[in-house]
């Protein structure tokens, strides 16, 4: 017989196997990503190497794990590749603070090879806790964008754009954040609530009246270039073109009219200021105003601004305010609720500033029209793109003054300022340090070059994921690509990966870029609030592991919400899944003791009823637990095997099939043992995608496997018998009210009974039921009889409630109880139904009693007297005789 070890321990079985995979490469990709009849290709998310992976991670990169594991197991040649968005201004906060430099004090080349050690040893860290949760990715088809290799094909692609024209350089308004310096889209805008103050100021007229404008932000009436009003507001009819003077900065501005005013803002007349918001670009532009930019790029006001210039965008801000009312331009204060648009990296207010950079044009159509073609999971998400893409005012601004990212592969002339963009061959290259293989200016013929120092938004590597995955530009060309199978990833990114994704490649393609998106949620911690470290509520995926197994939290993962839901992190989920765990591995232990080599091949079993439904039962699972992973939904596929692994498997059958693995005729004994194989061979495949580690462990002591559970066929065991599973659904559920009766009342589960009889409800359908499993399980002869149970039910005791009868009889309590226990119970019992009082005759005395104040306990006995339980259930009832 197989010998199985003793105890399940995690903390040495899994670190083992995740060994042997890296060895054996059991997640090796080996066919043709672009090709949809046989690989299922997962566009999976490079994250950025913080070095710590965190729970959200382990929530996202689980879901991915699941699919890839069962895809294996449905013959699928699964790529699960893994690549890492390594570019980025963190990365360079950071390398300045470890080295305690700017990265100006630097040449750009040896602060970017500083940037590139650091973010070597935040992957190292990621990818151990990557392996120890049991991911199951390839790594012969990691990425990182940082690589050349890598950003070549960034380069590449914004150079196949830009033939198509759709890469431009121009002077627009970008957003702009002053502590980071550099341009940022519209997607890296983080709206942030704050309190701000409304100023109510007066604005001289110029050879007309005085007007009141409010503004929070008097700092920026030294870029003031218009004032606006709502065509309709009666309060200033017939004032359109009348000429104010800015107050403390002198120049004179013009009323306009606009229908995006809002009349119920303030006095109901604004300023238009270049730029205090997108708004404000608006009216710029449409209105043809003068450009008076006061802010400079990190953070202070200008020479534009006089005597504020040098100053903060704060401190001029109070500076302001106070001269106004020192001045008597501030009529009055308010506070109000603001929301503002902050740089998603600092949380620092964002500027508008009108600068020269790089932008894609943004077709929203086309982006529209490809996520209408993908499968949404859950579908409500694809609304949350339409919203996003909707509501996008600008060009996706791609430009970034930094260093550690994606050089523009472009050169500016000397002599004439003519742009020039680099060719696909010329890729990977940085302009910086190289000359374009152009030579001369074909504008002008100058031969002196200065390479773009601006480099790329990170989004603009990870944006062509799809594109890599596929094997662009080595293996295919881009009117060869096919949608790749899956792109897995958070809500929280929809505006960003998944738009800029469609957006991309599908510019690129004309493909939508995946067949199906599935969205997961954002982590809670334990107390139900977003983690954080102020609230002391964070979980580490380590710390679960160490505590229990990452086979246990993995599956705390999957039974914590649905795909695209949030969800909140349970200590007792993470327990109940190890004690889950610790169960199987005790069954499993117990059932391999009764497998040998011959097991697997045994044919034509005489299987019994319990036989039957067990593997009726486990064709069922496996096939419901099919069709949930293929539609993504784990918690529910888990849930399905979790309650038949647990009850029906572990519960039930191994009890009803004890008596023949044990005592049975060889014959019997074969069946329950083929019959038993069968199941446990079944669930370690269920149960491989969501605990790799335990399921492979199962599989490799299972007589007759070949290879990694990983590598097995999904179970098939096409054992369907609607009316076994009928018969031993009553078999097992008299089994499980037997033994329960048993315990109830203080009997051994091994004690013998005198009979047990089942009676079915009228009506029933249940016939022929096997009772040789019932009867050896609960140690009695068991008979099926029809009809109703002949049993009545008859008074055997009578107990007083002392806490009444003493307080009303006192010295004769006593008295009265023991009359109580002599007294004829179905004499009590006929008292008791006929009114409301009990009476007692003793010694000539009568004494009458409260009928509450007595109990009577009644048995059930059977038509010749025999003491007899009764216990009902789902299908009828069940005698049992002790």
């Amino acid at each position: 017989m197989t010998q199985v070890p003793d105890d399940y321990d995690p903390a040495e079985l899994e670190p083992r196997r995740q060994q042997r995979w890296l060895d054996e490469e059991t997640y090796r990709f080996d066919g043709d990503a672009n090709d949809p009849d046989t690989a299922y290709v997962v566009d999976t998310p490079p994250p950025y190497p913080t070095g710590e992976l965190h729970i959200g991670h382990a929530l996202n990169w689980s879901y991915m794990d699941f699919a890839a594991r069962f895809h294996r197991m449905q013959g699928d040649d699964v790529l699960f590749p893994q690549g890492w968005d390594c570019h980025g201004l963190p990365t360079e906060v950071k390398v300045e603070e470890n080295e305690g430099i700017q990265r100006t004090d630097v040449p750009r080349d040896e602060f970017r090879e500083m940037c590139v050690e650091h973010t070597h040893a935040q992957i190292d860290s990621m990818k151990e806790t990557m392996r120890e949760l049991g991911f199951s990715q390839d790594w012969n088809a990691e990425f990182r964008t940082m690589d050349p290799e890598y950003w070549g094909k960034t380069q590449e692609s914004f150079v196949e754009m830009a033939s198509d024209d759709l890469v431009y350089r121009d002077e627009h308004p970008v957003n702009w954040c002053p502590r980071c310096g550099t341009a940022i889209a519209d997607a890296e805008v983080e709206p942030i609530e704050r309190e701000g103050t409304l100023h109510y100021v007066t604005f001289p007229g110029v050879d007309n009246d005085d007007i009141e404008i409010a503004t929070t932000r008097p700092e920026l009436m030294a870029a003031c270039v218009a004032m606006a009003v709502h065509p309709d507001d009666e309060r200033y009819d017939g004032r359109e073109d009348d000429t104010f003077e800015v107050p403390l900065f002198g120049q004179e501005v013009e009323l306009i009219e606009d229908e995006d005013v809002d009349q119920e803002f303030g006095s109901g007349a604004v300023m238009v200021c270049t730029f205090g918001d997108k708004q404000d670009v608006t009216w710029w532009a449409e209105h043809d105003l003068d450009l008076r930019a006061v802010f400079t790029e990190d953070g202070h006001l200008n020479e534009e601004a006089g005597e504020y210039a040098g100053l903060t965008i704060d401190e001029a801000k109070e500076a302001v305010a106070e001269d106004l009312d020192a001045a008597g331009y501030l009529n009055d204060t308010e506070p109000t609720e603001q929301s503002v648009g902050a740089c998603w990296r600092c949380d620092t207010p964002i500027e508008i500033l009108s600068k020269e950079q790089w932008f894609i044009r943004v077709n929203k159509e086309g982006i529209l029209e490809r996520a209408e073609e993908v499968e949404w999971i859950p579908e409500h998400m694809q609304q949350r793109l339409v919203e996003w893409t909707e509501g996008m005012d600008w060009d996706w601004v791609i430009s970034r003054q930094r260093v550690f990212a994606t050089p523009i592969p472009a050169w500016e002339c000397d002599s004439c300022g003519h742009w020039h963009v680099a060719s696909a061959d010329e890729t990977p290259v940085d302009p910086t340090e190289e000359p374009p293989a152009v030579g001369d200016c074909p504008e002008c013929g100058s031969s002196e070059w200065t390479g773009e120092t601006d480099v790329m938004d990170t989004w603009m590597d990870s944006s062509i994921t799809p594109l890599h995955v596929s094997g662009w530009p080595e293996d295919i060309d881009l009117d060869e690509f096919e949608p790749v199978s899956l792109r897995p990833q958070g809500h929280d990114i929809i505006r960003t990966w998944a738009f800029y994704t469609l957006l991309r490649t599908g510019e690129l393609t004309g493909e939508k870029p995946w067949e199906r998106v599935l969205i997961n949620g954002m982590v809670f911690g334990p107390d139900g609030n977003k983690m954080s470290k102020s609230r002391g509520n964070t979980v580490s995926p380590e710390e679960a592991v160490e505590e229990y197994s990452a086979d246990a939290a993995r599956q705390a993962l999957a039974l914590g919400g649905q795909p695209g839901s949030d969800v909140q992190f349970q200590w007792k989920e993470v327990k109940s899944a190890s004690r889950f765990l610790t169960k199987l591995w005790n069954i499993f232990k117990f059932a391999s003791g009764h497998f040998d080599e011959d097991t697997p091949a045994v044919e034509d079993a005489a299987y019994r009823d319990a036989d039957k439904w067990i593997r009726s039962k486990a064709t069922r699972v496996a096939a419901n637990v099919e069709t949930e992973m293929e539609a993504y939904r784990f918690d529910a596929a888990l849930r399905e095997l979790r309650e038949f692994a647990w009850n029906d498997l572990a519960d039930d059958y191994v009890e009803l099939a004890k008596g023949r693995l044990y005592n049975g005729r060889p014959g019997e004994r074969d069946a329950a043992r083929k019959a038993l194989y069968d199941v446990v061979s079944a669930v370690a495949r269920m149960l491989a995608p969501f605990s790799p580690h335990l399921a492979d462990e199962m599989w490799e002591y299972l007589p007759g496997t070949e290879g990694s559970v990983h590598t097995a066929e999904w179970p098939e065991l096409d054992a369907v018998d609607e009316g076994a599973e009928e018969r031993g659904d009553v078999i097992a559920e008299a089994t499980r009210e037997i033994r329960a009766w048993k315990s109830a009342n203080g009997y051994p589960l091994n004690a013998d009974l005198d009979d047990v009889e089942l009676y079915f409800d009228p009506g029933s359908e249940v016939e022929n039921v096997d009772t040789y499993d019932l009867s050896e399980t609960v140690n009695a002869p068991v008979r099926v009889r029809e009809g109703r149970p002949n049993v009545e039910l008859v008074p055997v005791d009578v107990e007083g409630d002392d806490a009444e009868i003493g307080p009303e009889f006192r010295s004769e309590a006593g008295i009265v109880l023991g009359a109580l226990a002599e007294a004829d119970p179905e004499v009590i019992q006929a008292q008791k139904n006929s009114g409301d009082t009990v009476t007692l005759d003793v010694d000539g005395e009568t004494y009458e009693l409260d009928a509450d104040w007595v109990d009577v306990e009644e048995e059930y006995r059977a038509a010749g007297g025999e003491e007899v339980a009764v216990v009902e259930t789902e299908f009828g009832t069940v005698l049992v005789y002790p």
